[in-house]
């Protein structure tokens, strides 16, 4: 080992700084090590990069909130109280959605992105906690369905998962207009990637490409989804019909155009959302921040009274307990997990593929270790971790001396940072709670 630091150290020492190795080290600082390996991948195939997880750049997020305690003024709630944890979305559908839990598994579709394997495990997992599973916009399999107490049918611009059969055994419809790591585009799937039995899923012909178009319809108008609104309602007999927006920089006009067709619920996904892969400039250069989506459709709602009526269901780079309590004091009814529940549901299973291999190649439809993964582990993991982290939620409740989620506001929130509590009309740390309270009623928030 001696000989070898002092072979190569002196190599490293006296070589010119142009034929450094190190010199490496500056050029990765210059452009950063992930934009120069997807510039070498450009370069090696001369076309649109098709990168997993969405994002990778730092977005404001929920970290410079905190929850305000109760000690003596307010005395927190004893940790042996029940905490109410039931949300209801779509209150004013026929069929409301009931949950015990406002924690959600958001759409990563099989076929599309997830192996049935861990398609079968997500289903298993919700059953257990008393929450909701998304399809996604890939293939839906009848044990699935079947076999879900709450399931989430999305509503894709693609040929399948359209037939009546279908929607009548949803428990709620939604109809997806984007996403926040791929906005609204589509894919075409090369016939190639899609074997096995997604294929007959998907009802393709042998050779054909799947297509997940930009449009829903040809010379798509509002009033072609106010009509398919009421189609759904009608077919499924009044379940929830809500909508899947990325969170973008007119996110009110998109909530306006969503309220006059007439959704029970909106979900927003925020620009730290992932996906299973899509072009780099879609993830990192549109849309705004999760946090700035939320404040905004929660505020908007409310300036149209449509609060009350409307759903609100938030997702994008919500990975903790705290994050999705802040999120739910912000505003949201229910938070959808995507990455987090990825994450948990393969949790030790990806020894499977690493070192050699991204962890994720357990779980994909096309991994290479997907015939590795173990249903029933990867449902123990993730009711684990829901589990665990409605937990943790009950127990910021009562330390805010409250027993119930409906009764976490934004009141609750504290931020240390002036610019963040300002524009989240909470609480700034520097300031007592009753001169911010007593300000913000003399300074009515101006509307830009």
């Amino acid at each position: 080992m001696k000989k070898l630091v002092n072979k190569y150290g002196k190599v490293l020492m006296e070589d010119d700084y142009q034929e450094n190795v190190l010199e490496m080290l500056t050029g990765f600082r210059h452009m950063g090590i992930q934009d120069t390996f997807e510039n070498n991948l450009r370069a090696e195939y001369g076309d649109v990069l098709n990168r997993p997880l969405g994002s990778s750049k730092t977005w404001p997020d929920f970290e410079k909130l905190t929850f305000i305690p109760a000690q003596v003024a307010t005395f927190p709630a004893e940790y042996t109280e029940q905490v109410d944890m039931k949300i209801t979305i779509g209150p004013n559908a026929k069929k409301p959605m009931q949950l015990d839990i406002p924690l959600m598994i958001s759409g990563m579709a099989y076929g599309v992105a997830l192996s049935k394997e861990v398609r079968l495990a997500l289903a298993d997992a919700v059953n257990q906690v008393g929450t909701a599973l998304n399809s996604g916009e890939g293939g839906v399999l009848d044990e699935e369905i079947d076999g879900t107490d709450n399931y989430i049918l999305q509503f894709s611009k693609t040929s399948w998962s359209k037939e009546d059969g279908l929607i009548k055994k949803a428990s709620m419809i939604e109809i997806k207009f984007g996403q926040g790591a791929l906005m609204s585009a589509g894919v075409v799937i090369p016939a190639d990637e899609l074997e096995g039995e997604i294929r007959e899923v998907l009802n393709l012909d042998d050779g054909e490409d799947a297509i997940i178009h930009n449009h829903f319809f040809e010379n798509q108008t509002l009033e072609d989804f106010k009509k398919l609104v009421q189609e759904l309602k009608e077919v499924t007999g009044g379940v929830p019909i809500g909508a899947k927006i990325a969170a973008g920089g007119k996110i009110e006009e998109d909530i306006d155009a969503l309220l006059e067709i007439e959704v029970d619920y909106i979900a927003v996904d925020g620009g730290q959302a992932a996906t299973h892969g899509g072009p780099p400039i879609l993830a990192e250069d549109f849309g705004i921040p999760t946090i700035h989506g939320l404040h905004r459709a929660q505020q908007h709602l409310q300036k149209k009274k449509a609060r009350e009526d409307v759903s609100l269901i938030i997702s994008g780079g919500l990975f903790t307990p705290g994050q999705f309590l802040k999120a739910i004091a912000l505003g949201a009814d229910a938070v959808y997990l995507g990455s987090a529940a990825l994450f948990a549901i393969s949790h030790k299973q990806v020894l499977n593929a690493i070192p050699f291999e991204p962890p994720t190649q357990i779980v994909w439809y096309d991994g290479k270790y997907k015939d590795d993964f173990n249903r029933q582990d990867g449902s123990e993991s993730l009711v684990n971790f829901i589990n665990a982290s409605i937990k943790e939620m009950e127990e910021g409740i009562r330390m805010m001396g409250k027993t119930a989620l409906s009764e976490v506001t934004k009141d609750d929130l504290v931020s240390y940072d002036e610019t963040v509590a300002h524009d989240m009309e909470v609480s700034y740390s520097i300031h007592s709670y009753k001169e911010v309270s007593k300000k913000s009623k003399e300074e009515p928030m101006i509307e830009l």
